[in-house]
């Protein structure tokens, strides 16, 4: 007989939690989801109150069977899965996959993976919350429907094998829509004058920059062109430089708040260049547990999917202790500071994510980490630690300098106290580009006096040009995701992962492109489904989902209440989407069989194979007026006849094949760039 039973999920979780507890408790994992809906069907009855059927993957089969054992032997079952909605959904699967008894059945939480924590938690056990089970499995029926439902009319209509799903066709959606606003970007033309000058009294030099003439402040485009910067510069070549005005600001910059999950993930790719994918998998294992040796072992991160930014009142004082033994009392502030969330639905039950303790430094535990694992965790525990600690004070001056009636300036700063900044400073993207177009060149400024004569060293006038906006790399993707409510924190990284394993886009020196497929796909759907894929209506869902987690819905209700429309919508498109899937003749014929060529879809776009294909597995690339061209050569050599390779397109994209074809077979993976 077994008297207390706890299951997780990972067997890493149940390595650690199993360290911390005595003789009287057995551990085991349920090594992550044991029921899901069907691969091979719907799995879900629309006419009966849209009533899922569960199956074990046979995968899984083997190991219930030993866990249903284990269950029936335990006096107590403590379900400890994740503290999120599928976590509660993962518990209530174990329970009725092992045919539990409910009156054993105990749910335990913990938002870190400690001693102290894992006793609290048995200490405060609760029952099963079944709307959180619920707002869980209606996302997971509201996902199969979108996807099991579009999918096939895609695949019948482009080709098998393309799917469409609820929250990842927003995000497609997101990154071709960027793409389109480049490709329809007209580029203006416009000129920025600046000033090199220098005061009399030494040598120190500095820029500043035209603003204004008369009353007038120059907009960005206000120069248009060379003629008119010309004449500038010629107006203001033989003027006298003199300081107007000297204006001083004191301002305080504030820390960032500690991590949340999008936040987390943005900063993991500006600083370390992690994918989302990645930065979640390291921190599902500093949140598991590490061995620390003499201090045995411990979870070093709290519960890293989450939406709230609060922190328990012990670890603020835990980390106000420790800033001040190592920077003193001024680093602290003047209270402890409370971060509000911006985000729509945030689960403020939860924790941000923080270090477990603060007094596992970095540098002190960095032998016992990966150098991944380390470099996240430093990330982690600067942020929080910064967060808690007291503004910096910048000095912010600004010269003002008249030539004739034309108004230059100079801006600089200089740190006054550099507080939380002697540990961690935010780095956001767009916010610094934004920075340096205003402020370009925050240089040191020399000491200068109002009314003073500057010396004229030159006049530079730049030409430059307005940008497109930037392409989505993963954090701006994520940033936008979370603005418009698409998503919760455990999706975001299986969103991304999901638009390229189906290679709708492909990630380039971290930029999202789109693929041909990617548009075809994204505008057959907005054409077709526009309200599925609509950023209100998705965002609209994500609220239903949260109504029906805290109790304010029925799940049933607003699965109906979206089918319904939803079906229409099907039957429309089943009829309107063009069949670009089937084959088009041309009159070329295949070299190697001397059957017809003919013109089909593939993901990268249309291209010419051979009519016998899969026999015959002729393919060639066409042009867009679907005429064969000509294979790109290069210099590369064949290795196994001398003649040269060339650049063909296949399944799997570009790759180089000899131009020898078919008497030589040869082919390799085309080298990056």
């Amino acid at each position: 007989m077994i008297d207390k039973l706890i299951i997780v999920e990972s067997p890493a979780k149940a390595k650690t939690i199993s360290k911390f507890l005595g003789s009287g408790y057995v551990v085991k994992s349920s090594m992550g989801h044991i029921r899901d809906l069907p691969q091979s069907a719907l799995g879900v009855d629309v006419e009966k109150q849209f009533a899922p059927t569960y199956v074990i993957p046979k995968v899984k089969q083997k190991f219930v069977k030993e866990l249903a054992a284990l269950v029936k032997q335990a006096k107590t079952v403590y379900l400890a899965t994740d503290e999120d909605r599928e976590g509660e959904a993962i518990g209530w699967h174990i329970m009725l996959a092992t045919k539990a008894e409910p009156a054993c059945i105990k749910r335990i939480v913990f938002h870190e993976i400690t001693k102290e924590a894992i006793m609290t938690a048995l200490q405060n056990p609760r029952q099963l919350d079944m709307s959180l089970v619920e707002a869980q499995q209606a996302r997971r029926i509201l996902d199969r429907l979108v996807g099991y439902k579009i999918s096939p009319i895609l695949g019948k209509k482009i080709y098998s094998g393309l799917s469409a799903g609820r929250v990842q066709s927003i995000a497609l959606r997101f990154i071709v829509d960027r793409e389109r606003e480049i490709q329809n970007f007209v580029p203006q033309e416009y000129w920025v004058i600046k000033a090199e000058l220098k005061s009399q009294q030494n040598e120190i030099k500095f820029l500043a920059t035209l603003v204004g003439q008369g009353d007038k402040k120059f907009a960005k485009l206000d120069i248009k062109n060379k003629e008119e910067a010309e004449r500038i510069v010629m107006d203001l070549s033989q003027a006298p430089y003199m300081v107007e005005k000297i204006t001083r600001k004191e301002t305080k910059r504030n820390p960032a708040p500690p991590f949340i999950t999008s936040t987390l993930q943005q900063e993991a790719v500006h600083k370390l260049g992690f994918t989302a994918k990645k930065t979640m998998m390291i921190a599902q294992q500093l949140y598991e547990g590490i061995d620390l040796k003499v201090k045995g072992f411990s979870g070093l991160i709290t519960y890293m999917r989450t939406d709230s930014y609060n922190v328990s009142a012990q670890a603020q004082a835990e980390a106000k202790n420790y800033v001040q033994e190592r920077y003193g009392a001024k680093y602290l502030p003047e209270s402890p500071r409370v971060y509000k969330t911006k985000v729509k639905g945030a689960q403020e039950a939860h924790e941000a994510i923080r270090p477990t303790s603060v007094r596992n430094v970095p540098e002190e535990i960095k032998n016992f980490l990966t150098a991944d694992q380390y470099r996240l965790y430093e990330l982690i525990w600067q942020r929080f630690l910064a967060s808690q600690m007291a503004s910096a004070i910048m000095d912010n001056v600004s010269i003002d300098i008249r030539a004739k009636d034309y108004l230059f300036r100079a801006t600089g700063q200089t740190i006054k106290f550099d507080g939380f900044m002697v540990l961690y400073i935010e780095e956001d993207e767009e916010e610094e580009t934004e920075r340096q177009e205003e402020a370009p060149g925050k240089a040191k400024l020399p000491p200068l006096t109002e009314k003073e004569i500057l010396v004229l060293l030159r006049l530079l006038n730049d030409q430059k040009f307005t940008e497109p906006p930037p392409r989505f790399n993963e954090a701006s993707l994520i940033k936008n995701l979370e603005k418009y409510g698409i998503g919760r924190p455990s999706t975001y990284a299986p969103i991304i992962n999901t638009i390229l394993v189906r290679k709708y886009v492909k990630l380039e020196s971290g930029r999202f492109y789109p693929e041909q497929i990617g548009f075809t796909v994204n505008d057959i759907l907005k054409e077709n489904f526009a309200s599925v894929i609509d950023v209100g209506f998705t965002a609209k869902m994500e609220e239903e989902l949260d109504d029906i987690a805290e109790g304010k819905q029925q799940w049933t209700k607003v699965l109906q209440d979206f089918y319904v429309p939803f079906s229409q919508t099907l039957k429309k498109a089943a009829v309107a989407i063009k069949d670009v899937s089937k084959e088009e003749p041309t009159s070329e014929i295949c070299p190697l069989d001397g059957a017809p060529l003919v013109i089909r879809q593939g993901p990268y776009g249309k291209f010419m194979a051979c009519k016998n294909f899969p026999k015959c597995k002729f393919t060639a690339n066409i042009d867009e007026k679907g005429q064969r061209k000509a294979p790109e050569t290069t210099d590369e050599k064949c290795e196994k006849c001398g003649k040269p390779m060339v650049v063909k397109f296949g399944r799997r994209g570009k790759f180089l094949a000899c131009s020898g074809y078919p008497a030589c077979k040869n082919t390799k993976p085309l080298p990056k760039k």
